[in-house]
């Protein structure tokens, strides 16, 4: 996996010097003022000059494509979900019925703090991008210690999520004729659509937040600390300034699944199906919703005598 992503890297960043070209960010006859720290001895400052390894792909990604990625990730998903809710609606299920009890309610606290986690870090993550035209200052460095902040507690809630519903969150054959019905979401019409627990936009949400998180933990880690050696980058054969610009560009990357997986995930559970949210505050899912967006799960429990 180090070999590809190095290799993925390389490959960009060549493509990146051919286009962007070299733009020298300081003169050369600057002398450091602390040589003992890494990022501002004289091979430091020599290595940000002429750019090496990730330079080119980092200042040409920074300049022209981060921040619009994220802008038409958040217009382009906004509106998406606008049409549907305007054109399709959201689907509605009998609650008078019997409930299931479906999460526990530690199992429920822990899905709240990873969600705290991510209604923090998103939003200041978007802040930091946006920072120039914030109008930086304070109001972006305040920003940046939220997100460090609630990194933390997302950490707290990752594994035992990972205990949790690991299981639960592994792909299945019906997954597939899932994706292909849209989970039924295109249509008005209420039918059984092949899900089990958790359907397939759920699993996909699961493992860019669970897997996906850390590595954006291990490269934000990187940015906010900058200055340290625990042997990655020699290990790597990269130098301090490279880890941090390979750090973010696969942080940003990254990132921008988790934007938009993120959004979905909020836009089903607070419209898409009337009253689901409930499920993730009481625990329980009627059993109507059950029989029809999660039948294989339902049938399941039909079968060991729990319904």
């Amino acid at each position: 996996m180090k070999h590809i992503l190095l290799l993925c890297l390389t490959v960009l960043s060549g493509f990146a010097s051919a286009v962007a070209g070299k733009v020298p960010l300081a003169s050369h006859d600057i002398v450091p003022k602390n040589g003992g720290d890494l990022l501002v001895s004289s091979q430091m400052v020599e290595n940000i000059l002429d750019y090496q390894k990730y330079g080119d792909l980092f200042t040409y990604l920074q300049a022209h494509y981060f921040r619009a990625i994220f802008l038409g990730i958040l217009i382009g998903v906004f509106i998406v979900f606008l049409l549907h809710y305007l054109i399709v609606g959201a689907k509605s299920f009998s609650h008078s019925g019997k409930k299931v009890l479906v999460y526990s309610i530690f199992k429920r606290v822990i899905h709240w703090t990873a969600a705290l986690a991510f209604v923090v870090i998103i939003p200041t993550g978007l802040i930091m991008v946006f920072g120039k035209e914030l109008g930086g200052g304070t109001f972006v460095l305040y920003a940046r210690e939220l997100h460090a902040i609630f990194t933390v507690v997302f950490i707290v809630s990752i594994f035992p999520m990972l205990l949790f519903w690991f299981v639960d969150m592994l792909p299945t054959w019906y997954d597939i004729k899932w994706v292909f019905m849209a989970g039924g979401y295109l249509s008005k019409k209420v039918t059984e659509v092949p899900a089990g627990k958790f359907n397939a936009g759920q699993k996909m949400w699961f493992w860019v937040a669970t897997l996906g998180g850390m590595v954006m933990i291990m490269t934000g880690a990187a940015m906010y600390f900058q200055s340290f050696d625990f042997g990655i980058a020699s290990s790597l054969g990269l130098t301090q300034i490279d880890l941090l610009r390979a750090a973010a560009i696969v942080h940003n990357i990254f990132a921008f699944a988790v934007l938009a997986l993120f959004i979905t995930h909020l836009y089903m559970s607070l419209f898409a199906i009337k009253g689901s949210l409930d499920s993730m505050v009481s625990g329980y899912k009627s059993e109507d919703e059950l029989k029809y967006m999660h039948s294989v799960f339902y049938k399941k429990l039909k079968k060991e005598g729990k319904i």
